[in-house]
């Protein structure tokens, strides 16, 4: 009688919270809602629910509970190659900032030219992989692939009854975008009659949506439209008709119908090679959105533009000998390739001489930023930073890349002031940012652990955060007057001192250096101290270069006699 009441109690409570974790504008499906009220019967669910009833009731359960991270569970084929599939599918989900756990339908023999082969996994074993995920580890929403037979379409249907989730979204991989074939036609019985009703959308592209609806080849937008309101008629709740394969269309179009409006979704067409893996990472992100709380219309759109931006940023990666390569879902690819400077980690010899740029300076006796970056580069400046107060965003990215270009040239690392959003825009080495700046933590978490960040400091204490922080170097001053920062209090010989001997990181002392005094500042004696940054004594000089010659020389000089 006491199990009998735990047990009624249970079911109570988990269709209670099932309807609360909902998210605004994305009601359960209508297969998902029928099963929700019938899998009492199931022992797997109701000793999944009394865990649950428990970690409820037990404190420490509580207090260890911790944040709750969105989850999207993929259930899909391996892609050797690993520009479609689970891999693709794990790919955009972490992109996307969503946790993916996997479970694997069939491994597959494939690169850029085609699939060589394919493993179907036993039914038996995509269950247990199913049951593994599901009744432990709190999924929101399923995202199905390559389901390669009906068997394994029957078990994941039944893996959804006994652990209901939040969301299906439902991509029905039968056909790639390159032709190949990946499903048996015996499949689509069993997928109409038992997994689209259960899905909250399913995202066919064009010859996947003719196999479904056993129509014709869609050839319009028009037939795209039809395409849409029938598959809507096979029981899911929304439908995205993907359009990439439209011949004679100038724009990629996506057909949107949520059974009340259909919406033609536009977006650029990106002529590449490098489109493998697209309606995988499409339906992944959609997925990905959805678990973390958006309406199905703004997860589709967010996923739209993702791959938009991902195919941009691949156009001309090349991967593989075949006609269509993978893309680069992170968008880091190129700035491997093209960085010769970051292969290894921050050196703090680089801050010996840190040319800071001014743009009024470079007006003021006609040199470009180009110029004048590369004049102090050729005159010994060990590592550059870019700042701009005034100038257009615009702007300041392409000066930036075009610095760039002449730092990497050298060996030379190149940082921009402040704007992390511009260093990322460029894939500069890093950024300098002040203390009313963005804090470095942030700006650690935007721009990753390979990059150079460092903070400008006047007291012990701000070293230490800095530190703490995880800042790479800082900059210490002004250690004398200066006139290109309004209301900067100095610290002097003595505060940098006084910083250098706190700090845990690299120094390099900034604010009135020249060549006149850089010596008495190196001379301080300080292990920490590693080089000086200078403005006015390299910029706001008729030749660049001779100067920052000249500069280099005496920290050279200062250096041999310690």
């Amino acid at each position: 009688m006491a199990y009998a009441q735990a047990l009624s109690a249970s079911i109570s409570y988990a269709s209670a919270s099932f309807n609360k974790v909902l998210p605004q504008g994305f009601p359960q499906s209508k297969g998902l809602s029928y099963f929700v009220m019938n899998s009492r019967a199931n022992q797997a669910k109701q000793a999944h629910i009394c865990a649950e009833i428990q970690r409820e009731r037990d404190p420490m359960a509580k207090d260890h509970a911790g944040i709750k991270v969105p989850h999207v569970l993929t259930v899909a084929g391996s892609d050797s190659g690993a520009g479609a599939g689970i891999q693709a599918d794990l790919k955009a989900c972490a992109a996307r900032g969503v946790y993916c756990s996997t479970v694997i339908t069939s491994v597959t023999a494939q690169n850029t030219v085609g699939v060589q082969g394919v493993n179907i996994v036993p039914e038996e074993f995509v269950a247990k992989q199913l049951k593994s995920v599901l009744s432990d580890m709190q999924v929101d929403v399923v995202k199905t692939g390559m389901l390669p037979s009906s068997g394994i379409v029957k078990v994941l249907h039944q893996s959804l009854k006994d652990f209901p989730v939040r969301g299906l979204v439902v991509d029905p991989v039968m056909v790639s975008t390159s032709g190949d074939v990946l499903a048996a036609p015996s499949v689509l019985a069993v997928f109409r009659e038992q997994l689209l009703p259960m899905a909250d959308i399913v995202t066919p592209n064009l010859k996947e949506a003719s196999a479904l609806l056993g129509s014709p080849k869609l050839e319009t937008v028009g037939d795209m439209h039809a395409a849409a309101k029938a598959l809507h008629d096979m029981g899911p709740r929304n439908v995205l008709v993907k359009g990439g394969d439209l011949p004679d269309s100038l724009d990629a179009i996506d057909i949107f119908y949520d059974g009340k409006n259909i919406f033609e979704l536009r977006s650029s067409r990106i002529k590449t090679r490098n489109t493998h893996g697209t309606g995988c990472s499409l339906a992944s992100c959609i997925a990905a959105e959805l678990a973390k709380g958006s309406s199905m219309l703004q997860a589709v759109k967010a996923a739209k533009h993702y791959i938009e931006a991902s195919l941009d940023y691949s156009r001309d990666l090349v991967i593989g000998n075949g006609r269509q390569g993978p893309f680069d879902h992170f968008l880091r690819l190129k700035r491997n390739m093209h960085s010769t400077y970051r292969e290894n980690a921050f050196d703090p010899s680089d801050l010996f001489l840190y040319a800071v740029t001014d743009s009024r300076m470079n007006k003021k006796w006609g040199h470009s930023i180009s110029d004048a970056v590369k004049a102090a580069v050729e005159g010994g400046a060990t590592i550059v930073q870019l700042r701009e107060k005034d100038i257009e965003t615009r702007d300041f990215v392409e000066a930036a890349k075009s610095c760039l270009e002449i730092c990497r040239s050298h060996g030379v690392p190149f940082l921009i002031n402040d704007r992390v959003d511009v260093a990322l825009a460029c894939d500069a080495d890093g950024v300098h940012v002040g203390q009313s700046d963005m804090p470095v933590r942030v700006a650690r978490d935007l721009l990753g652990p390979e990059k150079i960040i460092g903070v400008s400091c006047k007291t012990p204490v701000h070293a230490e955060q800095a530190w703490v922080d995880g800042a790479d170097y800082i900059g210490c001053g002004g250690v004398f007057p200066t006139n290109t920062k309004e209301n900067n209090i100095t610290v002097g010989l003595d505060g940098l001192k006084t910083v250098c001997m706190a700090s845990k990181l690299p120094v390099v002392a900034i604010g009135g250096i020249g060549i006149l005094n850089a010596r008495s500042v190196m001379e301080i004696n300080e292990s920490q101290l590693k080089g000086v940054a200078v403005v006015s004594a390299l910029f706001d000089r008729e030749c660049v270069l001779t100067e920052t010659k000249k500069l280099h020389s005496v920290l050279m000089e200062v250096t041999y006699m310690k």
